[in-house]
């Protein structure tokens, strides 16, 4: 569809959405992760995790800041409980801190003080109807396994991951049904092991390093897998997924060219991972382009990796156009490697859409329907949870607070990308929950504090006192089926 045919589509859409528009045992949720939320950092026993490192290395944090306290969700955890029983969520996706658990990533002894905090925050969620959904890995390597072991570029790794995802299902999955083993590989591998954005923030390194590392995280994930299935799932009836992020990418025109640029866009984020699960393989299309700068499968590894998912976790955020770029398989730029041009402005000059405060981001409803669907169809429609959506605001501490809450384009975002879930669910895609990010403002990566994803205003200058926002109350009305633009109730 040619962009103006797609304009004319999407754009009037009002994006009303209720929660009769879901499934009854639809899972709503909200998301956080253990480096942006817990602090804590020296307590209970844990050991430092690259994320330690990297945020203390002078110029890798926008503004000089680290997760040292984040906002103190390991002392917190209860009030911030009660926030999300009171927002009337089903549920919470947060992720285990691995040097929590290991200090040293190791797995030869255990730290009890890290089972037990996990263990209190499980309790408390339950005793108030929230279901827990933990990620293993939210990017927080335990800082010696980097430093001692070569890290994510070590095959080893693959073994210190499955004692450390056995101890984690052993402790916990009496009472988690629903397990996450990776989030983002992705950008671990490009962020992490390409630019050096993210930690450990490896650059101008080897050119083979990002898909090494996609390779071992996704041996990892299948080892875990296959332990859960072998060991715990018969008598703890949970199920294991992968979390991938994906930019929905449109062709920026009817050509060949911009069509198949924009196909192989999406063999270049999701199909990277998710291929090798359900076809056995690699996109031929990355083959083609990377050559052996791309590990080969084993066919025990095949065998290992085949169907090793009961569900797609999805974080999708917003979309670009795609056009054909300069073919060159430069090995210093992954968008050259994928022969690709990213696009954000409609023909007339127009941005794709508003745009919130990272630069990246710009709210583009119709790329969420898109994305669902596409999945549905190139994988035989399978499970699919919603597992991170939202957008950001710039902080700024000149504006009041009353100002700060009242975030009306965060309510006009998910009630757009709610409603493209809606749509891709008529559709027939099996959609079965989704979970807003994030629950809190937080640190947010190499951003710092710069940037607030929160339905909750987290103030970093008096306490770290909690104060939800618009959106928030907008979701509490939402759950109990009351029509309301934003804002509090009346």
């Amino acid at each position: 569809m040619a962009k103006k045919g797609l304009l004319k589509e999407y754009d009037e859409e009002t994006h009303d959405v209720c929660r009769s528009d879901f499934p009854p045992n639809f899972v709503f949720g909200v998301a956080t992760s253990a480096y942006q939320v817990e602090g804590a950092c020296k307590d209970g026993g844990r050991g430092p995790s690259i994320w330690d490192a990297f945020s203390h290395s002078k110029g890798n944090i926008i503004d000089g800041s680290n997760g040292d306290v984040a906002v103190d969700q390991y002392h917190r955890y209860k009030e911030d409980v009660e926030l999300i029983a009171k927002l009337g969520f089903d549920a919470h996706r947060f992720s285990i801190s691995w040097s929590r658990i290991f200090p040293d990533g190791l797995g030869t002894k255990i730290n009890e003080e890290g089972i037990t905090y996990y263990n209190n925050f499980i309790n408390a969620l339950l005793e108030k109807g929230i279901q827990p959904y933990v990620t293993l890995y939210h990017w927080d390597l335990p800082l010696y396994l980097h430093e001692n072991r070569g890290g994510w570029l070590n095959k080893q790794i693959v073994e210190y991951f499955s004692v450390y995802a056995d101890t984690c299902f052993a402790s916990f999955g009496d009472r988690v049904k629903d397990w996450i083993t990776f989030n983002e590989p992705y950008q671990t591998a490009i962020n992490g092991y390409g630019v050096g954005r993210f930690a450990p923030g490896r650059h101008e390194c080897s050119s083979t390093e990002p898909f090494l590392v996609a390779h071992h995280q996704l041996l990892a994930h299948a080892a875990a897998v296959s332990i859960y299935r072998s060991k715990y799932k018969d008598k703890q009836g949970g199920q294991v997924g992968l979390v991938i992020d994906c930019e929905w990418a449109e062709a920026n025109s009817d050509t060949i060219e911009d069509k198949v640029a924009a196909a192989r866009r999406l063999d270049f984020q999701l199909g990277w991972y998710l291929d090798p699960i359900y076809h056995g393989e690699y996109p031929k299309v990355m083959r083609e382009r990377l050559g052996d700068r791309l590990p080969i499968f084993s066919e025990k590894d095949k065998e290992l990796l085949k169907n090793s998912v009961d569900f797609i976790g999805l974080n999708h955020y917003t979309s670009r156009f795609i056009a054909h770029g300069k073919d060159d398989h430069d090995e210093g730029d992954f968008y050259k490697a994928q022969g690709i041009e990213r696009v954000d402005e409609w023909e007339g000059g127009e941005a794709i859409g508003e745009k919130a405060a990272s630069e990246w981001l710009y709210v583009v409803p119709w790329g969420m329907h898109k994305v669902l669907n596409y999945i549905a169809q190139r994988y035989n429609n399978p499970p699919i949870y919603v597992t991170e959506n939202g957008m950001d605001d710039e902080d700024n501490d000149t504006s009041p607070l009353h100002e700060m809450l009242d975030d009306k384009l965060r309510v006009s975002y998910f009630k757009g990308y709610l409603s493209a879930v809606a749509k891709a669910i008529r559709d027939g895609v099996d959609v079965r929950g989704y979970f807003a990010w994030s629950l809190l403002d937080n640190f947010e990566w190499a951003q710092g504090y710069t940037k607030r994803f929160g339905l909750v205003y987290v103030d970093y200058k008096n306490g770290l006192s909690r104060h939800p926002k618009s959106s928030a109350y907008w979701f509490m009305r939402f759950f109990k089926g009351v029509e309301g633009k934003y804002g509090k109730e009346e």
